[in-house]
């Protein structure tokens, strides 16, 4: 029995900030201290708050180190694990009181939270599967398979009102029913952990924290709907997910929870990996079950659907990572747990990567229904440097941007697309008064050109266009026309696109268009870009009535660009600056501005 444990994070974004080494460290210094039978080491997933990797949690106590270094372990162990003093200096601020040490749950990060998908991710090792079992794991595959029929595993899905996560917001039950209505001498259960969108990293997390989670739903699913074969598609990006899944089919094989005769029932299921190279298109159903089968990922024309021929020509059903890892916790609690949370259409929580302008960067679970003010204001703690709210754009490359007029709707599929937005697997990127919409569209469609497959017209050129348009623009270009020309090609490539790729590839022009038209017009009329971001239309100057002379500006730049003499006003030869802003980061005056 250990008197400590300690909890250090394994996810890809600490390992990166080398928590490997920090576990060898505090293995060596517990083996030092002798205290290796007393304190008990794990390495778990991701804890959420990645901003504040490397990320170590010592229990009993709950003390939330952060920013870990490999060099505070020695203090840590001597001081806390040694002689029961909490190394305050090193804790989450947010935690630290004069006589105790804050619950993580009392946190802003936290205390808004609801972690369903995320349960277990940041508790145990997700490379053991008697952890998984001991938080009730697999006991919803036995319950199934012992208790219910088919049907009535479908019928709990459908009350829970749980949609598709992956950005299509299907109701679940449904697409399972079916692919349960069709007979067929073979189905297959397929997951899509191909996550293509910038910024998000949900499915990952899930996988690397919690895989067993979903082997388990995927093998529900099998049973709901007559499978006996499971393929899970995740992009080989994902080193650490895919080691960790391998080893729990591995441990699942072994423990008889899957393969033949589950739970001696008569029921046979196995789960296959696929690696993906990186396809954006493949996240779209069709196109994965095409790359799946060994050819290149292209979508095909629906009808007919998965459910009726999907994977091998077979009726299949698909979902992402998220969908399945709230199934058990659906089976176990009952449809009417599930649906007591979020709004009217959309039940249960949502899992957000939160990146761009915000303190708080990292990964959420929220119930569906939470105002994206909260997201920003308390959870993400807030915009950096004081700065001015601006838009957050979610659903990457397929979706829109919610403005600062609707940071009070609550989150669900509905109201997203009410204002030009949409759920999307659930990247969530914060922008402030700094950025400018017309080349956030810009970069989102670079994207989508690069990643079209090509198959269709719209999309193949209609795209490349729209990306000719724009760069017409930030250069300075434009014209009124152009804007005109570029909103009606989006509507034409939404319209006759094949895919959802395509379908959807416009949306992020067309977001900004409704919400920010003055900044597209300002590049075209004034030949301004009001954020000082698009190099083309901008000029840095400085404001000779504050300029000190001191040359720490024509000392950095890197094109030799600034003249003068000390302690007299600097200028700046326009025809050599190339826009980089080191001269800004640089002068302590403020005597350097874009215009």
């Amino acid at each position: 029995m250990y008197r400590s444990t300690v909890l250090v994070c394994g996810g890809t974004g600490c390992t990166s900030s080398h928590s490997d080494k920090i576990i060898e460290a505090l293995n060596k210094e517990l083996e030092k201290n002798e205290l290796q039978k007393e304190v008990n080491v794990i390495r778990t997933g991701c804890f959420g708050l990645c901003a504040l990797g490397p990320i170590m949690v010592v229990y009993p106590e709950g003390a939330f180190y952060s920013m870990v270094k490999p060099e505070d372990i020695p203090e840590i162990v001597e001081e806390h694990l040694l002689k029961g003093r909490i190394v305050k200096r090193l804790l989450y601020k947010e935690t630290v009181q004069e006589d105790s040490v804050k619950s993580l749950k009392e946190t802003k990060f936290y205390a808004k939270q609801k972690r369903v998908a995320l349960r277990n991710c940041g508790v145990i090792n997700p490379e053991i599967i008697d952890e998984y079992i001991a938080m009730d794991g697999y006991a919803a595959l036995g319950k199934v398979l012992t208790e219910m029929t088919p049907q009535e595993v479908i019928d709990t899905i459908l009350a829970s009102g749980l949609r598709g996560r992956g950005g299509g917001g299907f109701p679940t039950g449904r697409k399972w029913s079916f692919a349960a209505a069709n007979d067929a001498d073979q189905k297959y259960v397929c997951c899509n952990a191909d996550e293509g969108d910038p910024g998000a990293f949900m499915d990952r997390s899930v996988l690397e924290g919690d895989p067993h989670v979903v082997l388990e739903a995927m093998t529900i699913a099998g049973y709901a709907i007559g499978a006996s074969e499971g393929y899970i598609y995740v992009r080989a990006e994902y080193p650490i997910a895919v080691e960790r899944l391998k080893i729990a089919i591995e441990q699942a094989h072994e423990y008889g929870l899957l393969g033949k005769n589950i739970f001696d029932t008569g029921f046979d299921f196995d789960i296959h990996i696929r690696l993906g190279a990186g396809a954006f298109v493949c996240g779209e159903e069709t196109a994965l079950l095409t790359s799946i089968e060994g050819n290149r990922g292209e979508p095909r024309p629906r009808p007919p659907f998965p459910a009726v021929k999907g994977l091998y020509g077979k009726p299949s059903i698909i979902n992402n990572v998220e969908t399945y890892a709230n199934i058990p916790q659906i089976i176990l609690n009952g449809a009417d747990w599930f649906a007591s949370m979020g709004t009217e259409k959309s039940k249960g929580t949502k899992v957000f990567a939160l990146g761009g302008k915000i303190n708080n960067t990292g990964l959420v679970e929220i119930p569906m229904g939470t105002t994206l003010r909260e997201v920003v204001y308390e959870i993400g703690g807030g915009i950096p440097n004081g700065r001015e709210f601006k838009a957050a754009q979610t659903g990457g490359p397929s979706g829109g941007c919610i403005t600062a007029e609707n940071l009070d709707v609550p989150i669900d599929y509905d109201n997203l697309i009410a204002i030009g937005s949409m759920m999307g697997s659930g990247g969530l990127i914060i922008m402030d008064d700094t950025t400018c919409m017309v080349d956030i569209a810009k970069f989102f469609l670079e994207f989508t050109v690069d990643e079209s497959c090509g198959k269709c017209t719209p999309c193949r050129v209609g795209t490349k266009r729209l990306l000719e348009i724009l760069d017409k623009i930030i250069e300075g270009k434009g014209t009124m026309e152009d804007i005109d020309r570029l909103e009606a090609l989006c509507y034409y490539i939404k319209e006759n696109a094949l895919c959802g790729l395509g379908q959807t590839a416009p949306n992020p022009v067309l977001s900004t268009l409704r919400y920010f038209r003055d900044e597209y017009i300002a590049h075209v009329v004034d030949k301004k870009c009001p954020a000082g971001v698009c190099k083309n239309l901008v000029q840095i100057k400085i404001v000779p009535d504050k300029c000190k002379g001191c040359t720490l500006c024509a000392r950095n730049c890197p094109v030799n660009a600034i003249e003068g003499k000390v302690k007299e006003p600097h200028v700046i030869d326009q025809s050599k600056c190339i826009k980089c802003g080191v001269c800004i980061d640089n002068c302590k005056f403020g005597a350097i501005v874009r215009e």
